[in-house]
């Protein structure tokens, strides 16, 4: 098992799940479900209700470790930020998943899509897009213009998804997410702001019969580890994590 504490500021695991129909959103429906999250992890004591609609219970942001978890009109949502190990994110996400068939009458046809998400945070004061081309490289067409006398970075953000399979059900997702705006690069003033990486694993449409949302998450899980030692830890965060400590 891989441990991912060391790679950034802050890292995080989510599963979200997208459902076709509308999810029950009755006040004894809703509170059975977070109670039963509750019973599991007595620390998720906040709950709240957004002005989306969306219902969410959490544990206390301060420690700076919490898991959360979220029901939306079609979408509910799982997260861990900064867990000790994966493996406490995933026992996490998989009783959400193991639950929502009997407290949210959501049925395997009902699946739009699921995601299975690792998240990673760089805090950096500067140019984030300059330090995206610096650490990762840009294509070698665009080389020509960042080498252009004056020429300043604004926007660099990498993104790109593959099929993992041939019915292109099976997608993964590489987005580099920069937040420096262009009137901080014109003063040349740079407040600290976090540089994210988000490496997706979806899978489109309803279940194949006989097969639970956990034994979903588990297979999104094993290709998010597997692509990530074989080609994201390296080739992606260790290289910002590296350009930022020089700075």
């Amino acid at each position: 098992m891989m441990d991912f504490s060391s790679l950034s500021n802050d890292h995080y695991v989510n599963v979200n799940l997208n459902t076709e129909m509308a999810l029950p959103s009755s006040r004894e429906t809703i509170l059975g479900f977070f109670e039963r999250i509750q019973k599991t992890y007595p620390s998720m004591r906040n709950f709240y209700t957004r002005e989306s609609g969306d219902f969410v219970l959490e544990e206390d942001k301060e420690q700076g470790h919490y898991r959360w978890v979220s029901v939306e009109p079609r979408r509910v949502c799982t997260g861990y930020v900064n867990p000790p190990h994966i493996d406490a994110a995933f026992e996490q996400h998989r009783l959400v998943m193991e639950l929502i068939p009997y407290m949210l009458s959501v049925s395997p046809l009902d699946c739009e899509a699921i995601d299975y998400l690792m998240g990673f945070d760089y805090s950096y004061r500067g140019n984030h897009d300059a330090l995206v081309a610096e650490a990762l490289g840009v294509t070698p067409g665009f080389e020509g213009l960042l080498a252009m006398p004056g020429v300043q970075p604004i926007n660099i953000e990498p993104s790109i998804t593959i099929a993992l399979d041939e019915t292109c059900r099976l997608q993964a997702r590489l987005l580099v997410e920069t937040r420096t705006t262009a009137a901080q690069v014109r003063r040349g003033e740079f407040p600290e702001e976090q540089i994210s990486v988000y490496f997706t694993i979806r899978q489109y449409g309803s279940l194949p019969p006989g097969t639970t949302y956990e034994e979903i998450i588990a297979q999104l899980r094993e290709h998010s580890e597997r692509l990530l030692k074989r080609q994201i830890v390296d080739n992606v965060l260790k290289p910002l994590a590296q350009a930022i400590s020089t700075k």
